[in-house]
């Protein structure tokens, strides 16, 4: 009976640590209240239902929605259909035969929907749209964070008592990841008019919340570190397999120049270059140079993928220094502070038409610019791997970092190194041999 308890406990302790792993994974310590908020605004009713405007808000500080952009998903509660969009439009129409004369947008019951390209002739457009589902992090852009469309729906009800907001909402951006939580009734959103003088509200409006977990969008990283110093010669790679091993799925780089460039929409399939690593990125953190008051290091990120172009990428970066942070030579800068008081976590990002634009694999695929520190006597030290980033995060996603004990050592600490080795060594074996 005893032997039974104990294999019940163990198996509902382990699945007590599954769950619990999932749901703190879409937790980001660097970002606490990031999520993407969908609002769903009805500003009218009509015959037969009503016109709705959807906004999509990126209330994440790094995490942004690249090509080929979003792709909104959700089930109708009734037998809702949608007569028209601007802005916007559904992937499939879907069956609607029973239909005469007026043919609806879309009849499906689980509709898609996508962003319209940019070109979009102006009468299909509203504020807010047309981007090819592209949106920017609320720390890069704020005015481009938000993505709208306009949806009119009908046999949906035509009062606030009879009308259901959809259910089961999914949001795609590009790839899997977010997770949408139900429709909630919130106070009605205000708008202000263009003199600021009037303020209209919706009829009604519901928010669905959703939050990003790495480990739901990928089964493995996307990104690793590899780090070296001018104090010793040592260049410590990506831990090998950072980003799982693909047996034979990948380019050799002699015969890199027979592989066609990215054209159109980026392929969410990455086509990588054969390395050690098999990451589609690499960032590498050098400790360059060594002033009286300052120090410098430089960030170089490659791209891997032959499939695809990182438009408006950005880097967030953990390191004590950035308190200090004096200069950037090409890439701009924001100071994260996710927790009070401290500031050691900064957001960078390349200029725009310069180098926000990191190509596919190849011979243009990096960015790279220099930082330059200024130090405090009372806790700066080359010593025990100070110098290197605590984590890197690229484009929202934890880059796998090299184990600590392999990280670039002063000359002078390699022999305390193996001292401390030593000694470890010696003081096991006697404690082994007094207690046999």
């Amino acid at each position: 009976m005893g032997i039974r308890f104990s294999i019940i406990s163990v198996l509902f302790l382990f699945i007590l640590s599954w769950t619990s792993f999932t749901t703190t994974e879409a937790y980001d310590a660097l970002d606490p209240t990031g999520n993407i908020t969908i609002k769903w605004d009805i500003m009218s009713w009509t015959a037969d239902g009503y016109v709705a405007v959807v906004s999509i808000f990126n209330f994440q500080q790094y995490r942004h929605i690249q090509s080929p952009g979003w792709q909104l998903g959700w089930s109708w509660y009734k037998k809702e259909v949608i007569w028209s969009m601007v802005g916007a439009q559904a992937t499939e129409q879907g069956d609607c035969s029973k239909f005469k004369g007026n043919i609806p947008h879309c009849c499906k019951k689980t509709p898609t929907v996508v962003d319209l390209l940019p070109g979009t002739p102006y009468n299909q457009q509203i504020s807010n749209c047309c981007r090819g589902g592209v949106i920017s992090s609320w720390a890069q852009d704020p005015a481009t964070a938000v993505s709208s469309f306009q949806i009119s729906v009908g046999q949906s009800g035509t009062t606030n008592t009879t009308v259901r907001a959809p259910r089961n909402v999914t949001l795609k951006a590009p790839g899997p990841g977010y997770t949408c939580g139900p429709a909630k009734v919130v106070p009605p959103t205000k708008f202000i008019s263009d003199d600021k003088r009037r303020k209209t509200q919706a009829l009604l409006t519901w928010n669905m919340t959703c939050t990003y977990s790495q480990f739901l969008a990928r089964k493995t990283p996307t990104c690793c570190v590899s780090l070296s110093s001018f104090y010793n010669k040592t260049i410590v790679p990506c831990p090998t397999c950072s980003c799982g091993c693909q047996n034979g799925t990948c380019v050799d780089p002699k015969i890199a120049s027979v592989v066609p460039a990215v054209s159109g929409k980026n392929n969410l399939e990455p086509l990588l270059q054969c390395t050690q690593h098999m990451c589609p990125i690499r960032v590498h953190w050098h400790v360059k140079t060594n002033y009286k008051e300052y120090w410098r290091v430089k960030v170089t990120i490659t791209n891997f993928n032959y499939n695809m172009n990182y438009s408006q990428w950005n880097l967030v970066v953990q390191h004590p220094n950035f308190d200090n942070i004096t200069q950037l030579f090409s890439f701009n800068y924001k100071p994260l502070s996710p927790y009070a008081g401290i500031n050691d976590t900064a957001m960078l990002w390349g200029i725009k038409f310069y180098n926000d634009f990191l190509s596919q694999a190849g011979p243009v695929g990096n960015v790279q610019s220099e930082l330059l520190f200024q130090k405090d006597p009372s806790t700066f030290t080359f010593e025990k791997g100070w110098a290197f980033p605590r984590r890197i995060y690229f484009n929202g996603d934890n880059c796998v970092m090299p184990p600590p004990d392999s990280y670039p050592w002063l000359p002078n600490a390699a022999s305390n190194l193996a001292t401390s080795s030593f000694i470890i060594l010696l003081i096991t074996f006697f404690s082994v041999f007094i207690l046999v």
